[in-house]
């Protein structure tokens, strides 16, 4: 699975085409889908993106939610129904619908976020201000990580 690290901010043109980052371009070179899936968050004026791959362990894991329970509905509608195949151009662009670009705000610029397993789009100053407000609760939160055990192929040791 693809893995999406760092934040790029990069222009929109007026066709609505921004370059999706290199580095997420070649994390989604081995998937049969030459492009990026987005969808419109239910929780932020974003979009959340990944590959395909994601899209299917998405799909997966609606299997855990009763099939036609309301719960299963809202997910599915929330989750699949908007999602768009935004396949890349020669440039490694992705033409951003105008329902995508009206949900996350999206004009000028777009800043891609990454989030590990997928990333985001916003407008800039919205996931500045996002990020900030998200340091300051995992501050006075005191918000931590278990740490794992490590990776046999990386030759550390169980603890």
């Amino acid at each position: 699975m693809a893995v999406f690290i760092d934040t790029f901010v990069n222009k929109i043109d007026r066709k609505g085409r921004v370059s999706v980052p290199a580095t997420f371009r070649a994390a989604l070179a081995a998937q049969a889908f030459q492009g990026i899936v987005a969808f419109p968050s239910f929780k932020f004026p974003a979009l959340h993106c990944a590959g395909m791959d994601w899209m299917s362990s998405l799909i997966d894991s609606t299997a855990n939610v009763d099939l036609f329970s309301a719960e299963h509905d809202d997910l599915t509608a929330s989750l699949f129904s908007d999602a768009k195949q935004l396949p890349f151009d020669g440039e490694g662009r992705v033409l951003l619908p105008e329902s995508l670009c009206a949900h996350a705000n999206l004009t000028e610029s777009a800043a891609f976020a990454g989030r590990g397993r997928y990333f985001e789009i916003w407008e800039p100053k919205a996931l500045d201000a996002y990020k900030a407000e998200a340091r300051k609760r995992a501050a006075e939160q005191q918000r931590t990580l278990r740490q794992g055990s490590a990776p046999e192929s990386s030759g550390g040791s169980s603890r």
